[in-house]
């Protein structure tokens, strides 16, 4: 880590207070009540997370102890006993919520499915038993290699409820990058499926998973749904078709009394290099945290039909998808395919069809969509929204702006959430009926959550003064390792600031206590001594009219250490040219100042992106750098712009 602190550089000074009307129905409706549970937790943290504990989840046996803490390791709940599926499923069954929509589904060729709570109870309960029936037993790790289909929350959900690990892999990463996460974690069984569609092409899942496992002695079955319906190889012993064995099993399968300390489940962060980083999150700890979360920040209604658009192969999926959501009795919808499938207004034709009222993307969905044209959401009615969000990196201002006013017409608050793979759950988000939100900021932490920004010594810095964020005291949805390697989870998150949680995520807090989250430190420029956060930059960038999406990287220097290089993609109405490169310039040096000036600025037609949605900068330092690309590219969307960037 460099030793000059962070500069912060973005201002944005409007704020919008939440509609009067929302406020009014809201479970939060008033920064009175935030602050008071704010205080609550602030003054006896242990006793705090008990209360939510208790109110929030169904346990079969109670706890003994709150939090034994030996940092930087964190045990919850001690001696409780609980069940994740039955607090997902079970308990709404006894109740009128045993009719209501549980899962929506739409998939990519246009066909659906709708699952009860009742239905959902039964698949998962049918799936635990075939679990049992093939040799999985308490503590196994299950890998699940799907499209986004029922069958996959119901794969996890019955790993929940027998006590199975699951190690769920995003469906866009390769053979080898799959082989790599079945082998850290000796699964003993994938759940895959024949393929899945992409843009009107087929995933070949099977035969991905028949190239990861050759010679990986640790998978003894494969169980694969039939989803396209191509022809993939059959090892019989090894292989099942899910519709053939399904039927083989009844559907009685009482959850097992899991420890609040069992491992839940494994996930891989993104984007790794060398050995897979798999972090480990326990059942009662994750739950609580994703329950709470959920009920806060999306203001949870039984009238709410939820739409996170996450793949649930990501931590969002796990927590925003299925679990947070399922946990509070709400209706969530998993949509399989490609958001400009077959034509860009795919999205908002599913909110239009299934009257979503909360929808949850990330901000680089949202400049995809900027970038396509207000004609596709102005074909649909979207007046069923009530609240928007965003999830996976700071939005930028503009792009804010953009979705409030065009996706949610000035009457929707948005929900610009932080947090990560490793906190399990939302750290800092606005609560929509209390918090006055300002563009580009995830505003306040989530009560029982403290945060701060520190500087390279570890000590607080001032407002609007750019630093480190750290958390300062441990939360029930902190991962508890990383998976077969704690000195790995030790040196990672720990070791930095002695005591404190290391994001690894530069930010500053203005004068109101609002984060501003400037994008990881290993994406800060090092221009002539100052430490620039990227996002900031892109801001500046995306802000002039004739920029749709932008992303900056950093250039070795002789003279300043680093210089700035920007990718940009245009508005359809602007072509590029060397006197719209010099307005840009221009238009950075007025926004920021003359040291965040780019040195370089490529216009391109796309930026290269996982299927999450994610820009991969990694790839565009090595193209800046005249390098070639390294690491896995996977889970590039389209691989084919890392060679039109190069000849850029």
């Amino acid at each position: 880590m460099s030793e000059q602190n962070l500069t912060s550089v973005l201002k944005e000074e409007r704020v919008f207070a939440p509609p009067p009307p929302f406020s009014l129905q809201a479970g939060i409706g008033s920064m009175e009540q935030y602050q008071a549970l704010c205080d609550e937790a602030k003054q006896d943290p242990e006793a705090f997370w008990a209360r939510q504990a208790g109110e929030l989840l169904d346990w079969i046996q109670p706890w003994d102890t709150v939090l034994d803490w030996e940092a930087p390791f964190a045990k919850w709940f001690e001696g409780g006993k609980l069940n994740l599926s039955a607090n997902c499923l079970d308990r709404h069954l006894a109740n009128w919520r045993r009719n209501k929509a549980a899962l929506i589904w739409e998939g990519e060729p246009g066909d659906s499915r709708t699952l009860t709570y009742q239905q959902l109870h039964y698949e998962v309960c049918r799936f635990t038993n075939v679990l049992k029936k093939l040799g999985v037993v308490k503590g196994d790790r299950v890998a699940i290699y799907m499209p986004m289909i029922p069958e996959l929350a119901i794969a996890m959900l019955a790993c929940a409820r027998m006590g199975a690990v699951h190690n769920i892999v995003f469906g866009g990463f390769s053979a080898e990058s799959l082989r790599d996460r079945i082998d850290d974690a000796q699964a003993k069984m994938v759940v895959t499926a024949d393929g899945g569609w992409r843009r009107g092409q087929i995933v070949p899942l099977k035969d991905m998973v028949d190239q990861a496992i050759d010679g990986l002695n640790c998978v003894q079955q494969v169980v694969m749904v039939k989803r396209t319906g191509q022809q993939v190889a059959f090892h019989p012993g090894r292989d099942h078709w899910w519709h053939d064995i399904i039927d083989c099993v009844d559907a009685n399968a009482v959850p097992e009394p899991l420890d609040s300390e069992h491992p839940l489940f494994i996930l891989y962060t993104s984007g790794t290099t060398g050995k897979p980083k798999g972090v480990v999150h326990s059942t009662a700890g994750y739950l609580l945290g994703a329950t709470y979360s959920s009920k806060l920040v999306f203001d949870l209604k039984d009238t709410d039909t939820y739409w996170c658009t996450a793949d649930i192969g990501w931590i969002t999926g796990h927590s925003y998808v299925v679990y947070g959501l399922l946990s509070n009795g709400a209706t969530t919808l998993m949509y399989e395919g490609a958001p400009n499938y077959p034509e860009a207004d795919r999205f908002w034709k599913i909110i239009d069809k299934h009257r979503v009222s909360i929808f949850y993307t990330a901000p680089t969905a949202i400049r995809a969509f900027i970038k396509w044209g207000e004609k596709w959401p102005l074909r649909h009615d979207l007046s069923s929204l009530r609240l928007l969000g965003t999830v996976g990196e700071p939005i930028n201002p503009e792009a804010w702006i953009w979705y409030h006013s065009v996706i949610g017409k000035n009457r929707c608050p948005i929900v610009d959430t932080w947090w990560q793979t490793e906190t399990g759950a939302m750290m800092i988000a606005p609560l929509p009926g209390a918090t006055p939100l300002k563009p580009g900021t995830a505003t306040l932490p989530l009560p029982g959550i403290f945060p701060e920004v520190v500087d390279r010594e570890g000590k607080p810095v001032g407002a609007n003064e750019g630093g480190y964020l750290v958390i300062t005291h441990p939360w029930p949805s902190m991962l508890r390792t990383v998976y077969g390697d704690p000195e790995r989870y030790v040196q990672n998150y720990w070791t930095r600031y002695p005591g404190l949680y290391f994001t690894g995520d530069g930010a500053r807090r203005d004068a109101d206590g609002y984060f501003w989250i400037m994008g990881r430190v290993d994406d800060v420029l090092n221009v002539s001594g100052h430490r620039l956060g990227t996002m900031e930059v892109e801001s500046a960038l995306v802000s002039h009219e004739a920029v749709a999406e932008a992303a900056v990287v950093g250039k070795p220097d002789e003279i300043r250490g680093e210089s700035v290089v920007a990718f940009v993609t245009l508005e359809s109405s602007y072509t590029a040219s060397e006197e719209l490169k010099d307005t840009l310039r221009q238009h950075v040096v007025k926004e920021i100042g003359a040291i965040a000036r780019p040195e370089d600025l490529i216009f391109t037609d796309a930026l290269p992106k996982t299927r999450s949605g994610k820009i991969m900068r990694r790839l565009l330092r090595d193209i800046a750098a005249g390098k070639q690309a390294t690491g896995d590219t996977s889970t590039l969307e389209d691989a084919s712009i890392l060679d039109k960037l190069r000849d850029a």
